[in-house]
Order: C-alpha cells, then sequence, then structure tokens
C-alpha cells in the first residue's frame, strides 16, 4: 500500500506544526542524505557535527520528494515542519513502513550489561521452539540500537521475511534519541544499572531516567525486571505496564565453570552453556520473556540448554593451554566486577585481568574500574581499550589512580599486555581478557586499527606453545 505525506502528518498528529503540501507518495524515510533513494522523505536532524537541514539540497538531488524539518528550506518540495525531527522521526518512518512492529513481537532488552546475551539467548529459544527470530543489537549492526528509519526499515525486512519475533538491545542512548519511537514492544526487559554512558546523560539519575522510559504504556505492552537489585527495584516502582518482577527466590543452587552454568528455575534444572553467574540472571530474564510469549517452563528450560556462547561474552578461548583464558566485553566497573567475581569462583590459581577503558566515553568510571581490578585480581595488567581522541596514557593514569597498589604492568599496546599474561600464566590459573569482547577493531586517534582479542589470545597462546616445544 502505498503512503502519502498527508498519511504521516496525519499520524503525526500536533507534532506537525505546520505542513507545505501533501499529496505526494512516500515509500522511505531517510536522515542521512548520501543514502536517500527517489522517493524518499528526508529527515533533517540536527546532530552533534552537522545539521540535516544544511544537507536537504544533497537529498532532494539524491531522489527525496519531501521535508522533515525543524523550520523551512524552501527548496521546492514538500515540507513538514516539527518542533523535533528527532521526535518525529521514528512515527513518521514506521507510518511510511506499515507499522511493522505491530506485526510483530517485538521483545526490547535494556540495562547496562547483560542486553546482548539476554537477547541471543532468548533467541535462542524462541527460535529453538518454532519461530523464526530476528536480532537487533551490538552483535548485528554498527549501533546497539539503530536510528529511527534504519529501525523501521529493519523491522519490516524482518515481517517481509518471515520472522515472527524481533528479539533487539535497546540503549539508553536510543531511548534519549527517541530512536525507538514509532515501535511497539510486545515485552521490554531490565537487566540492570551500572556506571556508563555518563557522558551523554550527565548524571546517573538521567541515565536511569532514559531506561525507564521504556517502561511506559507509550511504548510497551508488558514489562519482565530483574529486581534483585535496587535499581530492579526501583525500576519495578517506576512500570507503569503489566509487569513480572524477577526476586532473590526466582534461581535456586547456581553452580557455575568457565564454559557452563546450572541452576533451578521453576522446579527445572537449567544448564547453560555459559560460565558466569551474572549469565544466570541474563538466562533467567530471557525465560521469563518466553513464558510472557506463551511457551511452557519445561520447553523453554530445554531450549535454554541448547543454546549457544555469546560472542565476547564470557568466552573461552581452549588451545589446549593448563589455564583458562576468558575474553569478555565487560567496559563498566559493576560489569567488571561481575566477571572478576565469577573468574575468582571458577578457578583455583591466580587470576590475571588485562583490560583499559574507551577514550571520548565517561571518564568517571575509570577510576572504579582500576578498583575493582586490584580488588578481585593477583596479577593486573593495564593497556589501552579504545583510546579514540583521547591521549591513551591520560585514560591509563585515570585508571590506576583508583589503585590501591600499583598494577604489576602499564603497556599500552594491547597485544603485548596480551602476551605478557599468557606468558606468565600457570597451570590452573585464569586469564581475563575484558573491555572489548567481539570487537574487531581498534580506534586509536583516527585509525581503526583491526583487532580482535579473541584471535590475539589464540595467537599469543599458539606461540608460547611454540616456543614451549
Amino acid at each position: 500500500m502505498t503512503r502519502h505525506l498527508r498519511d504521516v502528518i496525519q499520524a503525526l498528529g500536533s507534532m506537525a506544526v505546520e505542513s507545505l503540501g501533501g499529496s505526494v507518495p512516500i515509500d522511505d524515510v531517510e536522515h542521512d542524505s548520501r543514502r536517500v533513494r527517489p522517493g524518499a522523505l528526508f529527515a533533517c536532524i540536527p546532530g552533534a557535527s552537522t545539521d540535516g537541514h544544511l544537507h536537504a539540497g544533497s537529498a532532494i538531488e539524491h531522489g527525496a520528494v519531501a521535508i522533515l524539518g525543524e523550520h523551512r528550506v524552501g527548496l521546492g518540495v514538500p515540507e513538514v515542519i516539527v518542533e523535533s525531527v528527532r521526535e518525529a522521526v521514528g512515527p513518521a518512518a514506521a507510518v511510511v513502513h506499515g507499522h511493522p512492529s505491530e506485526r510483530l513481537d517485538v521483545v526490547g532488552i535494556t540495562g547496562t550489561n547483560g542486553k546482548t546475551t539476554t537477547v541471543r539467548l532468548l533467541s535462542g529459544i524462541v527460535g529453538s521452539l518454532g519461530s523464526n527470530v530476528h536480532e537487533i543489537g551490538t552483535l548485528t549492526g554498527t549501533r546497539t540500537t539503530p536510528e529511527a528509519p534504519e529501525l523501521q526499515r529493519e523491522l519490516l525486512e524482518a515481517l517481509t521475511a518471515g520472522a515472527s519475533m524481533v528479539a533487539m538491545e535497546v540503549s539508553s542512548h536510543a531511548l534519549d534519541l527517541h530512536r525507538v519511537g514509532g515501535t511497539r514492544f510486545k515485552v521490554v526487559g531490565f537487566t540492570n544499572l551500572g556506571m556508563d554512558h555518563l557522558d551523554h546523560h550527565g548524571t546517573i539519575e538521567a541515565y536511569f531516567d532514559a531506561k525507564a522510559s521504556l517502561f511506559t504504556p507509550e511504548l510497551a505492552d508488558f514489562a519482565v525486571i530483574d529486581g534483585r537489585t535496587q535499581a530492579g527495584e526501583e525500576m519495578a516502582r517506576r512500570c507503569t505496564v503489566p509487569s513480572v518482577v524477577i526476586d532473590r527466590e526466582s534461581v535456586g543452587s547456581i553452580e557455575t565453570g568457565p564454559t557452563s552454568t546450572e541452576f533451578v528455575w521453576r522446579g527445572h534444572t537449567v544448564h547453560i552453556p555459559l560460565g558466569g553467574v551474572f549469565n544466570a540472571a541474563n538466562a533467567v530474564l530471557a525465560a521469563e520473556i518466553a513464558i510472557v510469549l506463551g511457551h511452557e517452563a519445561a520447553d523453554v528450560a530445554a531450549a535454554l540448554a541448547n543454546c549457544g556462547p555469546v560472542p565476547g561474552r564470557f568466552e573461552s578461548i581452549d588451545e589446549g593451554q593448563e589455564f583458562a583464558v576468558i575474553v569478555d566485553y565487560a567496559h563498566t566497573p559493576e560489569g567488571l566486577a561481575a566477571v572478576l567475581e565469577t573468574a575468582r569462583d571458577v578457578t583455583d590459581g591466580k587470576l590475571v585481568v588485562v583490560f583499559g577503558a574507551g577514550g571520548d566515553r565517561d571518564q568517571g568510571k575509570r577510576h572504579r574500574m582500576g578498583g575493582v581490578a586490584r580488588r578481585w585480581a593477583d596479577r593486573v595488567v593495564v593497556t589501552n581499550d579504545n583510546p579514540r581522541s583521547e591521549d591513551p596514557d591520560v585514560i591509563i593514569s585515570a585508571i590506576v589512580s583508583g589503585m590501591d597498589q600499583p598494577p604489576e604492568l602499564i603497556e599500552p599496546d594491547r597485544r603485548a599486555a596480551i602476551r605478557h599474561a599468557i606468558a606468565g600464566a600457570r597451570p590452573g590459573d585464569l586469564v581475563l581478557v575484558a573491555g572489548k569482547g567481539h570487537e574487531t577493531t581498534q580506534t586509536i586517534g583516527d585509525q581503526v586499527l583491526e583487532f580482535d582479542d579473541r584471535v590475539i589470545v589464540r595467537d599469543e597462546l599458539q606461540r608460547r606453545e611454540r616456543r614451549a616445544s
């Protein structure tokens, strides 16, 4: 069915403060003038580095037939003027693409840590029980949550490809910047809250408020909340849709190792191929969401056992060595603490950690990460993560400032740092390489270099073996 600009104007309601024209057909919405296709509505989003209104002419040259903006551009095509393009573009794209989220079971997971794993486990559960599931998140795109026009387009593509459910990560940035506007969530889930993204939100309260906006009737029908933390309890209080709150009695008898975890849930013994108590929490959240979606507990418990490991999330790297090596994405104080605590529980030897902190991101968490590492690990190696435009030495100094005693080694070269940790490992030890997880590049200044912790770890393990033979 062909949509027209008047359909967009009608859907926007009071958001549209002025409209110039309305009969033109619209078959796409785009915010990047370089990707505009003929027949598109171009959304002039004001950004941090540029203003979309300045690129309206280029968009029209590429085939845009109408403009969604915050002021007139006067370039001879119909225009819809709104107070906030960011707020309006999601609903506009949803109209143009036929409201795909209303024809899918869309599940959104938010929280500081655990979003990716919960989405992957939920996809595994529901997929193995017969549904065609599409994932959106850190492992599938350049952004945790795509910009609104891209999200609506992807939802339609998933629907067209035969998906009946979409499991997606919903970041605090996405909520604050209205990327999920126009999306209807059948179920939303909350993992936890830690210190992250304060470079964007300013305060932990504003960060929490952004997360909490997902748990409202404007976006969601139902919620599943891990209520076993203070933030979870507060989210349960703030939630204004029907909900299930996971409490401390929901999970029993947890036994975990480097590559698997066993626990009791709803009377069933559950095995998952992931190490870590925190992954039991992620699995229970995914399982409870599957129950809300209509699946039986026994089937869900059995399906969890068939889920595969999640790339870069407590991922074990085994080249036959007599010590464990784990690669994990932990890049917040709370995430690093959870992973190190689990690593401590599953090793009888020394616990070694290699980590850094990202540049151009929240600076307040760096010293806390240093304190966490020094508290839990026997050997600490501080290195670069993705310093981006910041001075790596400044980032490292901030990390070390949180330690009550110096690290074993400061080595900005991440490969050399990993090599040092592996070279010094002994039988029974556990080496944790934290911060980058599944990422395959490292950004230093304006250079984006190939760098995958998992590949580097395997190379260094093989190098160690060659030197020993």
